[in-house]
């Protein structure tokens, strides 16, 4: 039996025998028929029939949409389209935009930048079509100089006021760092659309400026002109998220419903972030519980979520349900397993993951593991342990692990283990000044004032200043910080008061303060008035001054919570009937009736 050829087995992939002469109208049918085929392609081998048979003739019409149907098709072939892009005698511009816009989307960032200097070197016209990808690769290698380069040609071209790509400036600059550059992009606009206030919000989201970010999102809604989108109210959560911003959360959250009709997996996870970050963990594991679809993302949010919360074995068993769905877990996921574990004082269970990463399912551990597994061990006393993990790591030890030791051996008031771990922070030449701040804490609990009086002589050769403990607290929608020490707040006198009432029926309560975490050598008045003014307490007490009876307090922290300021804040609960959140770094102590959600661990 003599075979069929391919090419003649598919029928719908054939074109018409051309005609030996070529008219206007049969040229223009030549080419609807070409593209009807190109459209028709769903994988390469297709493709390459119709290619192969668009070769009988040439067109530049077909060329070009050869290159673009190649090129940005997602079964699409960057190699065969440049095959077709380098037989085209002189591709114009249409042709350099589609091959750079295909680059871009495969991630090959390098091979667009020099695609554009090539359409330079021919003399091609670039327009408003070519930016916005050049833009995004810049963005993507984080090549600011080649960034502010074409910027400038946009200038000569006089294309700086194209829309399109002004917005892809805003997001260029802004992933590049140069937040500077990007509001100064956006404050140039004639006219913005949503893509604008989406670009410039990611920008200083990207940036951790999540203050900023909310501002934005503020003069947004105020002007009215555009609808915030998803991608919007996902970076606007991210902000509330970080600040603790429920309140304003929750009217995004609103925002969603109202515009959204179905949110998917990302909008939804965002949601689940925002609360349990913001001390609304039964909240977040209520959305958690009602999705409907659930990725590797999602489990490792409401994972890490419930171990900030001390939540351990809800978080195991969170841990579980995702396997049992067959979802892998990742090294992110084990991560928040392993804070579960170390939050929650589960020492073996602990051990036992961190084995089971490595024997199940073939995660090798990062050095963000093995410091969660020392601070695990430090929290329970297992000192000598955990120094044993760092010394058998089979990676150099960071400051992180060696700091996570040494904030464990303060806690337990082992001063030969720390001044141990001290020393290998200095062999790493270590830059941040909380390390000398914990070793003189230590010395001095143990009166040891000439090496206190060292340390400090040491930060002050060095240039290091401590950093001062600050509180954020949310009261009618609206963020407010109170720094340490600080008598510089607006309404600084009323808080001080509501401070003296607070104290005077603390006294009733068998409160007395823990002057021995006041470590200066001062008298024992001093060391009271300084217990008096941490940014906790001037939190707590503008709240009280400022909610109505019996609303819920939430502060946020940006140092881990005193012995005296856990004692204090539960007493408060009781004399004010309040419940109160507080966000201690990474973990959260819900504060009720006199007792924390941590158990005093």
């Amino acid at each position: 039996m003599i075979g069929t050829p391919v090419l003649q087995k598919i029928r719908f992939l054939s074109l018409p025998e051309a005609p030996t002469q070529t008219t206007g109208l049969s040229l223009k049918l030549k080419e609807q028929e070409c593209l009807s085929l190109m459209k028709r392609c769903k994988n390469m081998e297709e493709f390459k029939q119709v290619h192969a048979q668009v070769l009988k003739w040439e067109n530049s019409f077909c060329a070009s949409n050869l290159v673009a149907t190649c090129a940005l098709s997602d079964w699409g072939s960057m190699d065969y389209a440049c095959s077709i892009f380098r037989q085209i005698d002189q591709p114009g511009t249409f042709e350099f935009n589609t091959m750079i816009r295909g680059y871009v989307n495969v991630m090959n960032m390098e091979n667009a930048l020099f695609l554009y200097y090539e359409m330079l070197e021919r003399g091609v016209e670039s327009d408003n079509f070519t930016y916005p990808a050049l833009f995004k690769a810049c963005a993507s290698l984080r090549s600011i100089e080649e960034g502010m380069q074409i910027h400038g040609y946009i200038l000569k071209r006089g294309l700086e006021g194209d829309l399109f790509v002004q917005n892809s400036l805003i997001n260029m600059y802004g992933k590049c760092g140069k937040i500077e550059l990007s509001c100064s992009v956006f404050e140039q606009m004639g006219r913005r659309d949503v893509a604008s206030w989406s670009a410039i919000i990611a920008a200083h989201a990207s940036l951790g400026m999540w203050s900023e970010c909310l501002s934005v999102f503020g003069e947004m809604s105020r002007e009215g002109s555009c609808r915030p989108e998803e991608s919007i109210l996902v970076s606007v959560l991210s902000a509330c998220s970080h600040l603790g911003a429920l309140d304003l959360g929750r009217c995004t959250h609103v925002t969603l419903l109202r515009n959204i009709r179905e949110m998917n997996v990302i909008v939804q996870t965002s949601l689940i972030d925002m609360y349990v970050k913001c001390g609304c963990i039964e909240k977040g594991l209520s959305l958690f519980r009602r999705m409907v679809r659930k990725n590797q993302l999602s489990y490792s949010v409401m994972i890490t979520g419930l171990a900030m919360h001390g939540r351990g074995m809800e978080a195991l068993q969170v841990f579980s349900d995702m396997l049992e769905e067959g979802l892998k877990p990742d090294d992110v996921v084990y991560l928040g397993v392993l804070s579960a574990c170390n939050h929650g004082g589960l020492v073996d269970e602990g051990l036992q993951c961190f084995n089971r990463m490595k024997l199940e399912h073939g995660i090798e551990p990062t050095i963000q593991h093995y410091g969660c597994m020392v601070h695990l061990m430090g929290r329970a006393g297992m000192l000598n342990e955990a120094l044993e993990l760092i010394r058998s790591m089979p990676i150099k030890p960071n400051e992180v692990v060696w700091r996570g030791l040494l904030s464990a051996c303060k806690f337990h008031h082992n001063l030969e283990i720390g001044e141990i771990a001290a020393k290998s922070l200095g062999e790493l030449n270590s830059s941040n000044p909380g390390d000398y701040v914990v070793l003189s804490n230590m010395y001095a609990r143990a009166k040891r004032w000439e090496d206190v009086a060292k340390i400090r002589t040491e930060m002050a050769r060095k240039g290091f200043t401590q950093t001062p403990g600050f509180s954020l607290v949310e009261v009618e929608r609206k963020i407010y910080k109170f720094v340490s020490q600080d008598m510089s707040h607006p309404q600084c006198k009323g808080v001080y008061e509501m401070i003296h009432q607070m104290e005077w029926q603390l006294k009733f309560e068998g409160y007395s303060p823990d002057t021995s975490q006041v470590l200066f050598d001062v008298d024992e008045e001093e060391k009271r008035q300084r217990l008096k003014a941490h940014s906790q307490k001037l939190a707590m007490a503008f709240a009280l001054i400022h909610t109505s009876q019996g609303a819920p307090i939430r502060i946020a922290r940006n140092l881990r919570m005193c012995t005296d300021c856990h004692t204090y804040t539960k007493l408060i609960t009781v004399i004010y009937q309040r419940e109160i959140t507080v966000r201690d770094r990474n973990r959260f102590h819900h504060f009720k009736d006199g007792a924390c959600s941590c158990r005093d661990y």
